[in-house]
């Protein structure tokens, strides 16, 4: 039986922010720096890569 060691993976991934009601129509929300604050520390702790981030801060197709 082969088995596979997982911790020598690497994952890429990109970071998905969305902006909170809370914060209004500031230019970037406060929402949005706490969350690529919190994203960006568990990517790194967890060895992910981060090649992209996507930011929905209150833009919307009417």
């Amino acid at each position: 039986m082969n088995v596979i060691d997982y911790t020598d993976k690497k994952y890429i991934t990109a970071l998905y922010l969305r902006l909170s009601k809370d914060d209004g129509d500031k230019e970037e929300s406060e929402s949005i720096a706490n969350q690529r604050k919190i994203l960006r520390a568990f990517a790194e702790e967890n060895k992910f890569i981060v090649y992209d981030e996507y930011i929905d801060d209150g833009y919307s197709r009417d």
